[in-house]
């Protein structure tokens, strides 16, 4: 449908002909962000509006609507300070993301390596525009007052109520029902644990007469991270690997490697990634699916594997069950090993920034088992020091084994060691769909566990607190109340804030457990937390 002549530029948007998923025909409209020619023809390099980026691809004229065609509009010739004034082709969408940045204080980040051609990161919060979809904030539970107005809060589709900052709430001092105030969980000898923070709020279990429909009562409590003015703030910027989304150029919107060949599977990209410029037009990019050294032909990976003694990822084995392992590696003693994993990921991963200073990281590789060798099939990365109690920097489950429950088994392996360091953690944000996906099943499923399994005593009605769910789990606090309430399981009832679980959740838990093989036994785990406070230069 495209009409030759019409010259289709860069920044032009118009529907673009794809398959969907029932393989029908639709047409979704798309920003031109490439074109290049081919003898014979030209190719379009597409971005899908409101689409993830991985389904970009090009395309060739006939997919194009020429009738619906928009023109990028013209910047301004604006003279400023420090720069000559000038124009460029934007699209429509930049133009509002432009003005958004212009209130955003940017400041670059210090790095002690050399650093990639990506954005530099931001030392203030970036607009809350560019952060809607990577975390969904905690706001705190409503006054007393304010929950006369309701009796129901699903708080993370209802803003009607006000959000209070950490200061504006009265510390708790004691919670008692019935002028007694319990614990069910016994304190655990020889365990010492960070202090989660805030009060702890008490949660009483109630057994209906349908012993599988418990209503929890949650009293409410204070704020967690919201900002002052009512407004929830983003996700902080301070995490050692987020990316400012705000600044991308043409070149790192596009993905630049065909496809990746690692042991027997062949993997199709979905993001750029830095790899040297030379190898970029390959057809095909070869790895050493042990060491992953990146290689330009299937030549060089066999002369490569003659000389490769690896098995297995550097690093220690520190977890083992059946056919499953997991390594330990050190992003300083290791760190062409860890450069060129943070390659390989970036290609599916499109919210972090990549550096070559992986001295600061702890790299823990998940792989699978078999005759020829420990062949790797995830990862996630977290920093040997963090100030934001961050547990997962990255984290990643290659595409061939993606759907197989291999995401969960690292999310739950992440939190066990936070459990043998005596943390609570929280992964660093902002999370990518994928990755909120996987975290909000398994927040969910772990509390939703607990909760079903409390048991009564002496004919009373069992009570838990959040801080003990927390304390149990390792899951930080504000996680463990945003996921009741993105279950919309928080209720008013007679005074106090409740948790009903219905029917319907109890038995969607109970399906989604007994798919769920894949566990991590921590009687196979021998991992010993190290003080890297103490190590100086680690």
């Amino acid at each position: 449908m495209a009409d030759s002549s019409v010259e289709i530029i860069e920044g032009c948007r118009l529907p673009v002909l794809r398959k969907n998923q029932e393989n029908e025909d639709e047409w979704p409209l798309a920003e031109i962000l490439s074109v290049k020619d081919i003898p014979g023809r030209k190719l379009y390099y597409v971005h899908y509006i409101d689409f993830n980026k991985r389904l970009d691809e090009w395309v060739t004229p006939d997919r194009l609507d020429l009738k619906k065609l928009q023109f990028p509009k013209k910047e301004a010739k604006t003279p400023t300070k420090n720069t000559l004034p000038g124009s460029r082709p934007s699209s429509p969408e930049r133009d509002v993301r432009k003005s958004l940045d212009l209130n955003v204080q940017s400041a670059s980040a210090p790095s002690r390596g050399k650093t990639l051609p990506t954005p530099k990161r931001k030392a203030e919060s970036v607009s809350l525009a560019t952060q809607v979809t990577a975390a969904i904030p905690v706001p705190s539970l409503p006054s007393s007052a304010e929950a006369n107005q309701a009796s129901v809060y699903p708080a993370m589709r209802d803003s009607s109520f006000s959000i209070k900052s950490r200061e504006e709430h009265e510390p708790l001092t004691s919670l008692t029902t019935n002028g007694t105030t319990r614990r069910l969980i016994p304190s655990q000898p020889g365990r010492k644990r960070k202090n989660c923070g805030g009060t702890d709020e008490m949660v009483k279990v109630f057994q209906n007469n349908n012993p599988r429909c418990s209503t929890v009562y949650l009293p409410p409590g204070e704020d967690s991270q919201d900002s002052s003015d009512g407004i929830p703030s983003a996700p902080r910027m301070t995490g050692s690997l987020v990316s400012d989304r705000s600044h991308d150029d043409i070149v790192t919107r596009m993905k630049n490697i065909d496809c990746i060949e690692l042991g027997r599977h062949r993997l199709k990209p979905w993001y750029f990634s830095p790899y040297p410029q030379e190898l970029t037009t390959l057809p095909i990019l070869y790895l050493c699916e042990f060491c992953l050294k990146y290689l330009k032909s299937l030549k060089c990976l066999q002369r490569h594997l003659t000389k490769c003694n690896l098995r297995h990822p550097p690093g220690n084995e520190i977890y083992r069950k059946g056919t499953i392992s997991f390594f330990e590696i050190d992003g300083r003693k290791n760190k062409t090993y860890s450069q060129n994993l943070c390659l390989l990921a970036k290609c599916f991963l499109d919210h972090k920034t990549l550096y070559y200073d992986t001295d600061p990281f702890l790299f823990y590789v998940m792989t699978e088992y078999d005759s020829k060798g420990f062949h790797i099939v995830g990862y996630f990365s977290k920093e040997k020091e963090s100030t934001e109690d961050y547990n997962v920097a990255c984290i990643l489950t290659l595409p061939p084994y993606q759907r197989r429950g291999y995401g969960k088994l690292l999310i739950e392996f992440s939190y066990e060691l936070s459990k043998v360091e005596g943390k609570t953690g929280t992964p660093e944000k902002p999370l990518s769909d994928l990755g909120l996906l996987s975290y909000r099943s398994y927040w969910s499923q772990t509390i939703l566990e607990i909760l079903m399994n409390l048991k009564s005593e002496n004919g009373e009605r069992p009570q838990i607190t959040i801080n003990e769910i927390s304390e149990i789990t390792s899951v930080k606090k504000e996680d463990v109340i945003s996921t009741l309430q993105y279950l919309n399981l928080i209720n008013y009832y007679k005074g106090q804030y409740i948790l009903t679980l219905s029917e319907d959740i109890v038995e969607g838990h109970e399906r989604a457990m007994q798919k769920r093989h894949l566990r991590i036994d921590s009687k196979c785990l021998h991992f010993t937390p190290k003080d890297w406070s103490k190590r100086g230069k680690w």
